[in-house]
């Protein structure tokens, strides 16, 4: 009867989005503003999280806006729960000094058709000191207009006092070598104090930096000393998807990877995509790629942050209509939100998919899924297909709340890539 419970209390786990939960996806609110990126300053292919208290920890936020002139700006924190929810707490619970730093390292593009000016923030600094670990957003803000967001960004605190290991599967509890992956991790708080396992913690494991198919865990499923099991439940298997897709628009002047053609229509280069097919029903094809990350780079340029051009990308998916479903490109260069900037149109005379956005030059990973009317989840499915030999990547970040305190403190991370 008690393992009953606990799984059924473990299959409980919730998306970290609700329908009705608050907006705390990373994004960009502002049509005149592009290329969100957040990053480890040490390392821009690993979570954002930096060490609680570590001066050399930097997370780098940059954003560009098309613009002939700066803009005043200031930006905030609040500090947000596992699921990404808004906390409540004062600033000075989380802060030392005022809750407000002012966006001042900008620089204006060079010899680009685009005119914009590219901004950076780095957290920690002198006006922003963060003296608890946990999730944190980022909201940046006109300074004439403070009510109104322009775009906010994700990043973490932790104190990593407690240590995790993980392992992936492509022999799971429904399937084997199949279209699935399985997770199973432990959870070691030797280093700290955990009163109620089942309840004190919670774990969220993650899937190439998706987060519609995000998973939370609030139970283990057993505890074996100082260790907390997670193993053999049904949360933790994810669709194994496929190996992501590239282009590359690093030049003006010839193709790049994935490109079939590249015009010139005032005022920007236009560079259309090689038509894309489904792939669920071909062959499993290994490819290196970044799981779903993007880097800005102009070929020729001495520093691509502002002699980058942005291009108009034209994106085809040949095949029929989905009925039912929307879908949509993901990837980090749309902060892995469904919305219309994302969505792809389905053309009736052309049989097609298609969709274009304005991209600053540089090397991109994109994949196409399939989202259910209705629903929040994504599939891979319906056009990329399902591959057990797919290399993803995992991460795991763990929380604690002991009964009583008001807030998550994050308290460890890991991160793997599954071989292929």
């Amino acid at each position: 009867m008690l393992m009953r419970s606990v799984l059924a209390a473990i299959l409980t786990f919730i998306s970290a989005f609700a329908m009705n939960a608050a907006d705390t996806m990373q994004g960009i609110f502002h049509p005149s503003f592009k290329t969100l990126e957040v990053y480890l300053a040490s390392n821009r292919y690993a979570p954002a999280v930096v060490a609680l208290n570590d001066p050399g920890d930097k997370i780098v936020i940059s954003f560009d806006e098309l613009s002939e002139d700066r803009r005043y700006m200031r930006y905030s924190l609040t500090h947000c729960d596992a699921r990404w929810q808004p906390e409540g707490l004062v600033d000075s619970e989380f802060l030392d000094g005022f809750n407000e730093g002012t966006v001042d390292d900008y620089a204006f593009s060079e010899a680009t058709l685009a005119h914009y000016v590219h901004y950076t923030i780095t957290i920690p600094n002198d006006q922003m000191h963060i003296t608890q670990s946990g999730n944190f957003l980022l909201r940046v803000y006109d300074e004439s207009d403070p009510d109104v967001t322009l775009l906010q960004a994700r990043f973490g605190v932790s104190d990593f006092s407690a240590d995790a290991s993980m392992s992936v599967s492509s022999r799971t509890d429904i399937d084997s070598n199949d279209a699935h992956q399985q997770v199973a991790l432990s959870v070691d708080t030797k280093h700290i104090a955990v009163n109620d396992p089942f309840n004190d913690i919670k774990v969220v494991v993650s899937q190439n930096g998706r987060v519609d198919n995000e998973v939370v865990l609030t139970t283990p499923q057993r505890v074996n000393g100082d260790k907390l099991i997670y193993e053999h439940l049904l949360p933790l298997i994810f669709d194994a998807g496929n190996e992501y897709r590239r282009f590359e628009t690093v030049s003006t002047s010839y193709p790049g990877i994935g490109i079939e053609d590249i015009s010139y229509g005032n005022p920007y280069y236009n560079m259309t995509l090689a038509v894309d097919y489904p792939r669920n029903h071909s062959l499993y094809t290994y490819d290196s790629t970044q799981h779903g990350r993007f880097l800005v780079r102009e070929v020729s340029s001495d520093d691509s942050d502002t002699q980058a051009d942005y291009v108009m990308v034209h994106f085809t998916l040949k095949m029929p209509e989905l009925p039912g479903k929307e879908l949509f490109l993901d990837g980090d260069f749309v902060n892995r939100r469904f919305d219309p900037a994302s969505r792809m149109v389905y053309n009736r005379a052309t049989g097609q998919y298609e969709n274009s956005m304005l991209l600053k030059q540089g090397a991109y990973n994109y994949q196409y899924l399939a989202l259910p009317l209705g629903e929040t989840d994504g599939s891979t499915s319906e056009v990329e297909g399902n591959f057990y030999q797919t290399g993803n990547e995992y991460v795991v970040k763990i929380y604690h709340r002991p009964k009583g305190e008001r807030f998550d403190k994050l308290i460890g991370i890991t991160q793997l890539t599954t071989a292929n």
